[in-house]
C-alpha cells in the first residue's frame, strides 16, 4: 500500500461500533523493544543503527506478523509523507521527525504498527476501535512471541525487558485510549479528571501523544508504571477500573448539562454545526473544536443524521498533510484552511457519504 492510497482508506480503529465507543474513540498496547548486544539508541552510531534496522526488517519478514503488511523506510520518503504517517498514528511524532537509519511496518487495517529506531530499537503498537484491551493484548502478545523467536531481546532476570526510559523497564508495556471528553472541559471538571489520573499513576497527552496538545477535547490517557506489575494485570486494571472510571466522569457531566443546562448545551452544539456546514475558512484548531461539540451532539442523540464513525474520520482527514494529500499538491495555510472548510461541508451536508 502506498502512502496516497493510505489517505483514501478508513482506519479500522476510527470504527464506532464497539463498547464505550461515544468516548473511547480507541484503545491501544505497545511494546517497547530493544535488540541485545547493541546500545540504546541515545548511543548507537549510524553503523549500529544500519545493523539494527537490518537485523529486526529481517526477523520481522521470518516472523510473518501479517500477511499484509507495508514496510516504508522512512529515510526514504519526505517529509510530507512522515507527516501522513504520524497523523494516522502509525509513528510517533519523534519518529517523523527524527534523522537516521528508521522505518515502519503497518497492517492494511491500520492496526498493527512496528517502528524500527524510535526511541527504542523496536515499538510495536496494535490499536483497536472502542474499548478493547484484551483483543489488542492478544494480537500483541503474539506478535512479541513470534518476533522474538528470531532475535534477542534485551531481558535482565530481575528488571526484565531494558528500555531507553526507565519508566518503561520491566514489561515494557504501555496501555492507552484516547477519549473524547468536550463535557469535562465546559463543565470545568478536567481538573478533577486530571487530579484523579495523577492519582493512578497515569500520563494525559494531546492527539498525537506526547509533546502534543488535546485539542479537539481528544485526550490520550496511559499508565506509567511497568515495573513490579504483570501485563495481565496492567491491562486489566486499565479495562476494568482506570477507563470506566473517566467514561463515568464525562457521562455525568454530559447529564448534568443536560439537566441543567440543555438549551445552552443545544445551542453550542447546533453553532458548532451551523459554523463548519457554512464556513470557508477554517483552521485545524477550530474545526477540531467545533468538530468536537458536533460529535458530542450526535452522541446524545441531538443530531440524528451524522455517525459517529464519520466525524472520527473527520478528526483525520482535516489534518495539513492528509489535505495536501488529497489536494495532490503542496498547500499554504490560507489554501489548507479553504481545503478544511470544504471538505467538512462535503461530509456534514452529504450525509450519504457518512
Amino acid at each position: 500500500m502506498t502512502i496516497d492510497e493510505l489517505t483514501r482508506n478508513r482506519s479500522a480503529w476510527l470504527r464506532a461500533d464497539m463498547p464505550m465507543a461515544d468516548i473511547v474513540i480507541s484503545s491501544r498496547i505497545r511494546l517497547a523493544r530493544n535488540v541485545a548486544g547493541f546500545p540504546f539508541l541515545a548511543k548507537a552510531d549510524n553503523v549500529q543503527r544500519r545493523e539494527v534496522y537490518r537485523l529486526l526488517r529481517d526477523s520481522i519478514d521470518r516472523a510473518q506478523v501479517a500477511d499484509d503488511l507495508t514496510f516504508i523506510d522512512l529515510e526514504t520518503v519526505d517529509e510530507m509523507d512522515r507527516q501522513v504517517l504520524m497523523e494516522r498514528h502509525l509513528i510517533s511524532k519523534q519518529l517523523a521527525e527524527s534523522d537516521g537509519s528508521r522505518a515502519v511496518a503497518f497492517s492494511k487495517e491500520e492496526t498493527v504498527s512496528l517502528m524500527i529506531n524510535e526511541e527504542d530499537h523496536l515499538r510495536m503498537q496494535v490499536l483497536r476501535s472502542g474499548l478493547q484491551m484484551d483483543e489488542c493484548w492478544a494480537v500483541i502478545s503474539r506478535i512479541d512471541n513470534a518476533i522474538e523467536e528470531h532475535i534477542d531481546f534485551a531481558f535482565h532476570t530481575r528488571f526484565g525487558y531494558l528500555t531507553a526510559c526507565p519508566t518503561n523497564v520491566g514489561t515494557g508495556i504501555r496501555v492507552s485510549a484516547m477519549l473524547h471528553l468536550p463535557a469535562l472541559k465546559l463543565t470545568g471538571e478536567m481538573e478533577r479528571a486530571f487530579r484523579a489520573a495523577k492519582d493512578m499513576h497515569l500520563a494525559i497527552r494531546g492527539l498525537h501523544g506526547e509533546g502534543t496538545e488535546a485539542t479537539g477535547d481528544l485526550y490520550q490517557i496511559s499508565n506509567q508504571t511497568t515495573l513490579g506489575k504483570s501485563e495481565e494485570e496492567i491491562i486489566s486494571e486499565f479495562k476494568h477500573l482506570i477507563i470506566p472510571k473517566m467514561v463515568e466522569y464525562e457521562k455525568r457531566a454530559r447529564q448534568a448539562m443536560l439537566r441543567e443546562k440543555s438549551t445552552a448545551l443545544d445551542d453550542k452544539i447546533w453553532r458548532a454545526y451551523g459554523l463548519l456546514t457554512h464556513a470557508r475558512t477554517v483552521s485545524t484548531e477550530e474545526a477540531l473544536f467545533l468538530l468536537s461539540h458536533v460529535r458530542m451532539g450526535v452522541s446524545l442523540g441531538r443530531i440524528d443524521s451524522l455517525k459517529l464513525e464519520a466525524l472520527n474520520d473527520l478528526f483525520l482527514m482535516i489534518q495539513p498533510a492528509h489535505l495536501q494529500k488529497l489536494a495532490g499538491k503542496k498547500l499554504n495555510g490560507e489554501e489548507r484552511s479553504t481545503a478544511r472548510a470544504e471538505l467538512i461541508r462535503k461530509r456534514l451536508t452529504n450525509v450519504n457519504t457518512n
